[in-house]
């Protein structure tokens, strides 16, 4: 199984309308892609103080193969969505994960 993490620090006053956003538009998105088989969604309980709330939205798939056609296929898309609506609200970094 393949983790794809996506960690976000989203500003404060963005919070609650990405929340939002992010559970009814941008991941129902990324399933819909058909390539990841299970989301979660976290929230960062050990957060340093700064001027946002960290999150963990991951997403898992089957094979790395599925990873890379979405990676190929969808991606950059639906960041430059994300991108777009959140500018200067938000800093972000992915990792990529195997089950052991």
């Amino acid at each position: 199984m393949i983790l794809y993490n996506i960690t976000v620090n989203i500003s404060r006053m963005a919070e609650q309308e990405w929340m939002q956003w992010m559970k009814d538009v941008h991941i129902p998105a990324i399933m819909a892609t058909g390539l990841p088989v299970a989301h979660k969604m976290l929230r960062l309980l050990t957060e340093v103080e700064n001027e946002g709330t960290t999150y963990s939205i991951q997403f898992s798939f089957k094979t790395l193969d599925d990873y890379y056609t979405y990676e190929s296929k969808h991606q950059v898309e639906l960041q430059h969505e994300h991108h777009a609506r959140y500018k200067d609200r938000y800093v972000t970094f992915r990792t990529l994960l195997e089950e052991v």
